[in-house]
Order: C-alpha cells, then sequence, then structure tokens
C-alpha cells in the first residue's frame, strides 16, 4: 500500500497524513514550509486523549492496511491500494488518534481491539462497517461476532457510506 501521498491539495505541500490532521484540529496549527505542523490542538476519540502537539498524533486506517489485504486487498491493484490507503472522501477510513492508541490497536480488528474510550465503541464499529462495506472488504466470524456484539449496544446507529468502484 503507497500510503501518505500527496493528498486531495498537491499545491499545499501536505500529504494526506497531514490534510487529516489538520481537518480534525479543534485549534488550527500554523504551516510553515513544507507543511510542518506547530500549535494547534486534537482530541484523540480512541483515549479521550486532548493532544497539542501533532508530532504526537498517528493517522490511523480505521481498517488496518494489514486487515484489509487479509479481506480481499491483496487481489486489488497497486492503484486501488494507494487509494484505499489515501482515502479522504470519508471521515470514516483515516483518524488523527494518539500514537500510543493506534500502536497498540496496531493491526488488529474489532475481535482483538476495540478504543479504550467506551464511549467511542459504536462509532469506531460504524466506521469500521462503513469502510468495509464503501471498499467491498470481507469480514471473517470472529471480526462480526465482535461488531454484532458492539451493535447490541449501539441501538440508534446508522451506517452511511458509498461504494469505491
Amino acid at each position: 500500500f503507497k500510503h501518505w501521498n500527496a493528498g486531495a491539495n498537491t499545491s499545499d505541500g501536505c500529504n494526506t497524513r497531514a490534510e487529516v490532521i489538520l481537518e480534525e484540529a479543534v485549534e488550527q496549527p500554523e504551516i510553515s514550509a513544507g507543511c510542518k505542523l506547530s500549535g494547534g490542538r486534537w482530541f484523540s476519540l480512541y483515549d479521550d486523549t486532548w493532544v497539542t502537539s501533532a508530532s504526537s498524533l498517528d493517522v490511523d486506517h480505521l481498517v488496518p492496511l494489514a486487515e484489509a489485504w487479509d479481506s480481499n486487498a491483496s487481489t486489488w491493484t497497486a492503484a486501488r491500494r494507494e487509494a484505499y490507503a489515501n482515502d479522504l472522501a470519508t471521515p470514516t477510513s483515516l483518524i488523527a488518534v494518539t500514537a500510543r492508541s493506534n500502536r497498540a490497536k496496531a493491526d488488529k480488528d474489532p475481535a482483538d481491539w476495540l478504543p479504550p474510550a467506551a464511549g467511542y465503541h459504536c462509532a469506531y464499529a460504524t466506521g469500521w462497517v462503513e469502510t468495509k462495506l464503501r471498499w467491498g472488504l470481507a469480514a471473517d466470524d470472529r471480526e462480526r461476532a465482535a461488531l454484532l456484539g458492539v451493535a447490541e449496544e449501539c441501538p440508534g446507529a446508522t451506517l452511511s457510506y458509498e461504494t469505491v468502484p
């Protein structure tokens, strides 16, 4: 997966990662040459943590690249894998979170990891399913069972996605 390409705005010098961080800033950072970010403030939904340094953030692929690979992305073209890894068209694909929480998650699916912030479980599971459906990715039995378990606690949750051709 080629990721962190030039992003949606190729003239600003910011890659996809930086564009997600800028989009999710609660207080905008200053942007200097080469898309260096200073100042700013973010809220990491995975662990209910405020962050004041962009370098403390990771941009998480909600459905990790390894999980996508194991869920049929291995059959995709290189261009489709790059599009997946840099999907800015929907807010559920990429999310800025603390590096600590992203690294704890690694490439685990919901059967093995949910965000420490229990209040985010419904949104996380919904985003996971939306991403899988959007990209036509498969779900194994353990993953499906875990998602159904979370869904029982989310009576008002709805899915909203457009499939990628």
